[in-house]
């Protein structure tokens, strides 16, 4: 891999990462449509590292205030205590729980399918089809959180529930969408998000947790991946330099994001997603770009 090749998936890394579109994907897409080398699966999973920095330094004292209340109610269950001296602090230990929780499906997945995450779940027309399913997915969950919070003629408002609402059956939930990100072009973001649109939750509250959620599982990949990153095409270097430049724009782009989901709906990324799966279906399908284009194995 070349510094240029680096700098461009750094960016790419990025920008895509918070955003409901599989960063994942577009690591792939943007290989193949250069005509280099698949970065592979270690190589995408150590520059999350540097975007999941980005999400501890933008959420850092929601983080900061989530594992001091998650280790005082460990050492309180110990003693017989409550674990909380009031009742912000249970309700962070609560989430400390639940973002543990929901972190095991992926883990759990993560390991038993490694070889087809680093396989047959790079194929392009599978990363075509779950940009167009997970698209309509989302564009169904984004239409009904508007429809509740707009409420209509006939309807008033229905309220959408909120982080203190998040319990162990929907962490669980949120865990099991997240998982889904395991295959290219579904979005770990779009899918958790999904989850949360359609169990019930605001739109901040479902990005929120999604990034909280993400952090255990990113980190836990990207340094298993660690031993695996500077072999074959991908040299240090180059990644190192891809994670510190997928840190940098992801930072930006969360701040942008959390911003935007407060009055936007989702539908742009929906159209997004969809017209890019039907262009990449349609390339592959006339044979201009193969279904394995730059696949390190092919």
């Amino acid at each position: 891999m070349s510094w240029f090749e680096s700098l461009v998936l750094g960016l790419v890394q990025g920008l895509t990462e918070f955003l409901p579109i599989s960063s994942s994907a577009h690591l792939r897409l943007t290989a193949a449509f250069a005509d280099w080398n698949d970065p592979g699966a270690a190589f995408t999973a150590v520059t999350q590292i540097g975007t999941e920095t980005a999400v501890l330094l933008y959420f850092r004292k929601d983080i900061a205030r989530i594992v001091s209340a998650w280790f005082r109610s460990v050492v309180g269950v110990g003693k017989g205590e409550r674990g909380g001296r009031d009742g912000r602090d249970d309700a962070d230990a609560r989430m400390g729980w639940l973002v543990i929780i929901g972190s095991i499906p992926i883990g759990v997945l993560g390991l038993l399918l490694k070889d087809a995450i680093e396989g047959p779940f790079r194929d392009l027309r599978l990363i075509a089809t779950t940009l167009v399913v997970m698209g309509v997915v989302l564009g169904f969950a984004d239409r009904r959180a508007a429809r509740d919070e707009g409420g209509g003629r006939h309807r008033a408002a229905r309220r959408r529930k909120d982080l203190t609402d998040l319990d162990v059956r929907d962490g669980l939930i949120y865990g099991a969408c997240q998982a889904l990100a395991l295959v290219p072009g579904v979005s770990r973001s779009g899918a958790t998000i999904s989850g949360g649109l359609l169990l019930g939750y605001t739109r901040e509250a479902a990005a929120r947790y999604s990034f909280l959620l993400a952090i255990p599982a990113v980190l836990a990949s990207g340094l298993f991946e660690l031993k695996d990153a500077g072999s074959g095409h991908t040299a240090w270097g180059p990644t190192v330099l891809a994670t510190v430049i997928a840190f940098a724009v992801g930072y930006a782009v969360i701040a942008w994001f959390m911003r935007f989901i407060t009055t936007k709906s989702f539908m742009p990324f929906v159209i997004y997603r969809i017209l890019l799966g039907v262009i990449l279906f349609a390339l592959v399908g006339f044979d201009a770009l193969s279904p394995h284009a730059g696949d390190i194995a092919s």
